[in-house]
């Protein structure tokens, strides 16, 4: 199954949503990683977004697995940005 690099982008205007919604973004993220759906998912230090990366069947699947991200839910990312990707090395089952 194909791996996706999900990058979230994120404005500091959208700061306090982004906090009021991420104890239930990261419940979502924990119960989809439990699923095999999230393989690795962290901000970027900066806070101007987030890496993602998630296992699906085609872009479609990881468009559809995203939309119930309550980040995205709640209008908290300012963009998204999907590219299928491919682990040379690394620790995620192919």
């Amino acid at each position: 199954m194909p791996f996706f690099a999900v990058q979230y982008t994120y404005r500091p205007a959208k700061a306090a949503l982004r906090d009021e919604h991420r104890p239930e973004h990261r419940r979502w993220l924990g119960e989809e990683n439990k699923a095999g759906n999230v393989l690795i998912a962290g901000p970027y230090p900066d806070g101007s977004g987030a890496l993602i990366i998630v296992k699906a069947a085609d872009l479609g699947a990881a468009e559809a697995l995203l939309a119930n991200d309550p980040f995205q839910a709640h209008e908290a990312v300012d963009a998204v940005k999907i590219d299928e990707w491919t682990q040379v090395f690394g620790p995620f089952p192919e």
